[in-house]
């Protein structure tokens, strides 16, 4: 994915490569995320290997990026470093999300043969959902922008209503909670949705790069959505420079 024009100096290679490497880490969740789909629909070993490697892959860029930021921090602006940290918060969410699609495609690889159908799409669609949380929260890093970044914010409500359905399905009757698959369904369901929640860490940090203010800070009360309050703090803004 090409670079747009970013505040790091053309000049400072090694800075950019460190925004680049950010890039190669979100494709690399996005593809576990992917692979993971197949793990649960096919029962695939393959897949399970190749969310692993992915895993691993995500742990080496999160430790390449430690070794590598911190002599290039002091010598850039501070606009610049505050990039580079963001790329440190971003990679850091990243691979965590790597290890809850591990434990994801574990269990996925196990039970598939096991778990009613309606739990199956329903788990699909969670791991669905969170591929295109991570490939928004990509573009948005990528472009700095703040509307791509609240469709992430947006959609991560559909992850938690997904989990709750399936906890409610798997928990309001004895009917419904089968024992060892019911615990694995709703520890697949949860893995999804803590990933999603760092997906959406990423989106929030991307607003606060692109504004230099956080999502959370403007949350003041509980009746409206902080991406709701996000954005009419952006029109007030607008407003106030007109």
């Amino acid at each position: 994915m090409a670079l747009p024009i970013i505040l790091l100096s053309n000049e400072n290679i090694e800075a950019r490569n460190l925004v680049e490497l950010t890039l190669q880490a979100c494709e690399v969740a996005r593809s576990a995320a992917s692979q993971a789909v197949d793990g649960l629909l096919q029962g695939s070993e393959r897949a399970l290997q190749e969310v692993r490697k992915c895993e691993e892959r995500l742990d080496d860029l999160d430790r390449e990026l430690d070794q590598r930021l911190a002599p290039v921090i002091t010598r850039i602006t501070p606009e610049g470093a505050h990039e580079l940290l963001a790329c440190m918060k971003v990679v850091l969410d990243l691979e965590r999300i790597g290890d809850l699609i591990v434990s994801f495609t574990e269990r996925a690889v196990l039970v598939h043969n096991r778990i009613d159908m309606e739990d199956v799409n329903a788990l699909t669609r969670m791991a669905c959902v969170l591929e295109n949380m991570l490939d928004q929260a990509s573009k948005a890093f990528v472009g700095r922008s703040v509307d791509q970044a609240l469709n992430v914010l947006r959609t991560d409500a559909e992850m938690d209503r997904l989990r709750s359905l399936l906890m409610v399905r798997h928990t309001e009757s004895s009917e419904g909670l089968r024992g060892e698959e019911s615990l694995q369904v709703l520890f697949m369901a949860t893995a999804l949705e803590r990933a999603g929640d760092h997906a959406k860490n990423i989106a929030e940090e991307t607003c606060h790069l692109a504004t230099g203010h956080t999502v959370r800070h403007l949350i003041r009360g509980k009746d409206a959505s902080s991406e709701q309050l996000f954005l009419d703090w952006l029109a007030q803004q607008s407003v106030t420079r007109a």
